[in-house]
């Protein structure tokens, strides 16, 4: 059974940085995706980036691309998410997703990583993200 827990979250104010972490265990094939959502009050939850282990095929929403910066480290099967220029816009809860499925990757690849909160079974609790003007 999947785990995952995230860590990292906390107030900041614009332009600011902060790295979330996600632990992970409980995987069974050797390549899986993994990702970082997030959740606004009131909004859907979307994708912000997302990567492939054991494989290739790093992708992020255009809403942080160039700002956010996804990575994993496979000896402590830990996922990051390196977070600078922060915005007010990115005040949000942030969840740490994993899904071993086959589809997952072509998933991400046609609708892209924004949208691809369904292919996604495995989640954590999340950690909150708070940025100040």
């Amino acid at each position: 059974q999947v785990q995952l827990v995230e860590s990292g979250g906390g107030s900041v104010q614009a332009g600011g940085s902060l790295r979330l972490s996600c632990a992970a265990s409980g995987f069974t094939f050797p390549t899986y995706s993994m990702a970082w959502f997030r959740q606004a009050p009131g909004k859907e939850r979307e994708g912000v980036a997302s990567i492939y282990i054991g494989g290739v095929g790093t992708y992020y929403s255009d809403s942080v691309k160039g700002r956010f910066t996804i990575s994993h480290d496979s000896a402590k099967n830990t996922l990051y998410l390196q977070m600078d220029s922060l915005k007010p816009e990115d005040t949000a809860m942030y969840y740490c997703a994993a899904d071993e499925g086959s589809y997952t990757q072509p998933g991400i690849q046609r609708l892209g990583v924004a949208a691809s909160r369904d292919y996604f079974w495995n989640w954590g609790q999340g950690t909150q993200v708070t940025v100040s003007s």
